[in-house]
C-alpha cells in the first residue's frame, strides 16, 4: 500500500479514476504487472497509518499485514477492509509525465463501501470522515460540513 496524494475522477461513465506516483515506487511496478490497481479512502482516524504507508517504502517494508485485505472480481487488486470506500480498477492507461512521475489512469470496476457508511443506500461523506492531504501546508485536513448542492447553488449566481 502507498499514500497517493494526487488522485481524481478522469470520466464519468464508464467510471474512470488517476492516481498520479512516483516512477520508483513499489506500486508502480505492480500495477504495471498486474494490470490493476485499488484506491481506498481511509477515514480521519486511520491518518497516522495512512501516512506510514506513503513514509515507508515497499522495496524495503511489507505492508500487507498492516490492513485486513480482501479482494474482489479482478483478483489481484488489494484492498483495505478498514477503509470506508474502496475502488477497485483495471489499468486503461499510463501516461509517462516525462519527469519523475507517471499517472495511472483506470476503470473502475466495483466500488465496495461499507453499510455503516451508507444513507438511503448511498456513500454518505459524512459517516466516512475522509480527510485530504494539503500539499501547501503539508498537513491533513478533516473535510468540512455540506455547503451545497453541486450543479445547482450557482443557478442563481449573477455577474
Amino acid at each position: 500500500y502507498v499514500a497517493v496524494a494526487y488522485c481524481g475522477m478522469v470520466q464519468h461513465e464508464p467510471p474512470m479514476i488517476e492516481i498520479t506516483l512516483n516512477k520508483v515506487r513499489y506500486t508502480s511496478i505492480g500495477i504495471k504487472e498486474n494490470k490493476t490497481f485499488s484506491v481506498n479512502l481511509p477515514s480521519e482516524d486511520m491518518a497516522e497509518i495512512t501516512d506510514y504507508c506513503g513514509i515507508a517504502s515497499g522495496h524495503k517494508t511489507d505492508k500487507s499485514g498492516l490492513f485486513t485485505n480482501f479482494y474482489g472480481e479482478l483478483k489481484t487488486a488489494p484492498m483495505i477492509e478498514q477503509c470506508p470506500l474502496s475502488f477497485e480498477c483495471e489499468l486503461v492507461k499510463v501516461v509517462d509525465l516525462d519527469s519523475s512521475h507517471e499517472i495511472f489512469i483506470g476503470k473502475i470496476i466495483q466500488t465496495y463501501v461499507g453499510e455503516e457508511y451508507l444513507t438511503n443506500d448511498l456513500p454518505d461523506v459524512k459517516k466516512m470522515k475522509p480527510f485530504v492531504y494539503s500539499m501547501y501546508d503539508r498537513h491533513y485536513w478533516k473535510v468540512g460540513e455540506k455547503i451545497g448542492p453541486a450543479y445547482n447553488i450557482g443557478k442563481n449566481f449573477n455577474k
